[in-house]
């Protein structure tokens, strides 16, 4: 007797299946990516505001922070911090300890999606290790400014959970809360210009 295996893909609004467990880059489109980041929020929706603060937005900032830190910076790793957190389209945005209750599993779905995403892109399918470090520096200004101004903490909260060493650039960065498909044109937006210019470079 066989027992039959549990479904592993979703069916995505282009039409596409992305197979959770083995993607691939022919079922990603930056579409479902755009949309599905616009509709999930980031801190669980625990956020100040009449709009939930989306991974989408987040991502436009990170991208934004990356740009200000890395002047001159070539057009493809401003692609790959924009896209840092696009396997969250399908997986959702898991807070910090979720994330460490889960454990390895998840951590190997998100390096799968993300590898995908990147070939689909013309990225390396994993980051160099300089780069990816870079991208999470801006992360964590992104997380200590979100947390501030919108997410409830306190200066001295943020400060021992997301220390930083460039403390300076918060002052020039504000959160924006947009709805959802304001946040979504925006995305393809500024993936769409990137695009753009990395066919400009090359």
């Amino acid at each position: 007797m066989t027992t039959r295996s549990r479904r592993a893909w979703q069916r995505m609004l282009s039409g596409r299946r992305l197979d959770l467990l083995d993607p691939t880059p022919f079922d990603i489109e930056i579409q479902d990516i755009a949309h599905g980041l616009a509709f999930v929020a980031r801190w669980n929706g625990q956020t100040h505001g009449d709009w939930p603060y989306s991974v989408a937005e987040h991502s436009l900032l990170v991208e934004d922070i990356f740009d200000r830190l890395n002047p001159g910076i070539t057009p493809e790793w401003k692609l790959a911090a924009l896209l840092h957190d696009a396997p969250e389209y399908v997986i959702g945005d898991m807070i910090s300890p979720v994330k460490a209750a889960l454990g390895a599993e998840y951590g190997s779905m998100d390096e799968r999606l993300m590898a995908a995403i990147h070939r689909r892109f013309g990225l390396p399918a994993t980051l160099p290790a300089p780069m990816k470090k870079k991208i999470k520096a801006a992360d964590r200004i992104s997380a200590r400014l979100e947390a501030v101004q919108i997410a409830g903490f306190t200066d001295g909260e943020a400060k021992r959970l997301f220390p930083l060493q460039n403390e300076h650039i918060l002052s020039v960065l504000n959160i924006t809360l947009r709805p959802p498909a304001e946040v979504r044109a925006a995305y393809l937006s500024r993936f769409n210009k990137l695009m753009h210019e990395i066919d400009a470079y090359s």
